[in-house]
């Protein structure tokens, strides 16, 4: 591949690993020990680089929860659109939302959006108390007006097009900062963040990419089948964050 683009690789040390899981245990090291400044997956299950990455000998994290930040550029919406999580935390708890959240919003100032708009996603606009999370939601509303979650306006619950909707906020006579002109969506679990995230990317066409924020360094999640536009942008943000 790299001959047929006249890519010129001999300024790079190439590493021939063919056992998947060594591989990314030498990358990891590689990152860990400040030979590399980055680690990014290739065409390899998501479960064996994180298995590398949380490893307490070799991997990269530094205390805090890792979370997923997907970004989204879309002719229908007029700015940027990040989601979490939509790739690391199956079925995040209280402590691990509030986590999610701070990450994504620190990843977010680092693009100079210095207090973004954040929308907590769920079926409605309306705590009940047959859908738990929406009662969380409440929760975590307060902790980021007592600064508890810093540098952020956060409502919820909000349903996806309360979110980034304006005329769908007019229609239901919903009072908000965040409706319609959403920055951030926060997603209650990974199915609805990872089917979120594959329908902007596959079915709206959006540019996109995608990064695992967190640990010492950036670590570039994409999906296998991802384009390599979209993995060319999961570089760059990985670098911006």
């Amino acid at each position: 591949m790299t001959k047929d683009n006249n890519i010129d690789v001999s300024p790079f040390e190439l590493i021939n690993e063919t056992d998947d899981v060594e591989a990314c245990r030498i990358a990891v090291k590689l990152v860990s020990e400040g030979k590399a400044s980055a680690l990014m997956k290739g065409l390899i299950d998501t479960s064996v680089i994180m298995k590398a990455v949380l490893d307490k000998e070799i991997g990269i994290r530094e205390g805090r929860k890792l979370s997923h930040i997907g970004v989204f550029e879309l002719p229908s919406y007029h700015k940027l659109l990040f989601v979490s999580d939509a790739a690391i935390n199956i079925n995040p708890d209280f402590e691990t939302k509030k986590e999610i959240i701070q990450n994504a919003v620190n990843a977010l100032k680092n693009l100079g959006v210095e207090k973004p708009k954040v929308a907590l996603l769920a079926a409605k606009e309306k705590a009940d108390g047959k859908m738990p999370v929406t009662l969380e939601y409440l929760e975590l509303v307060k902790m980021a007006k007592d600064g508890v979650i810093s540098n952020c306006i956060l409502e919820g619950p909000l349903a996806l097009d309360n979110a980034v909707s304006k005329e769908s906020i007019e229609i239901k006579g919903i009072k908000s900062e965040v409706g319609g002109d959403a920055d951030l969506l926060i997603c209650p679990d990974i199915e609805a963040g990872n089917i979120l995230y594959k329908s902007l990317a596959f079915l709206a066409k959006a540019k996109n990419g995608g990064v695992v924020i967190g640990a010492k360094q950036p670590i570039i999640l994409t999906s296998r089948a991802d384009s390599s536009e979209s993995k060319l942008v999961s570089i760059a943000l990985g670098i911006l964050f």
